[in-house]
C-alpha cells in the first residue's frame, strides 16, 4: 500500500506500469480500480488498486 501519493492520472500510470489507458479504464469500468472522474472522465486512478491488479495477473 502507498504512503505517498496514492491518485495517478492514466498517463503517470500508463508510464509507471507500462500498462495501456485501454486496459486502465476497462478495469475502472468493471470496478476493479477506484477512479476520480469529472463528468464522465476519469482523471485520476488510485494506485493502490491498480498495483492490486497488475499483481493478480503478473503473480508477482
Amino acid at each position: 500500500m502507498s504512503l505517498g501519493i496514492t491518485w495517478y492520472t492514466l498517463e503517470e500510470a500508463e508510464s509507471k506500469f507500462g500498462l495501456k489507458q485501454t486496459d486502465i479504464l476497462k478495469w475502472v469500468e468493471e470496478g476493479l480500480v477506484r477512479a476520480e472522474k469529472t463528468g464522465h472522465k476519469v482523471v485520476r486512478v488510485n494506485i493502490d488498486d491498480l498495483e492490486l491488479k497488475v499483481q493478480e495477473l503478473t503473480g508477482i
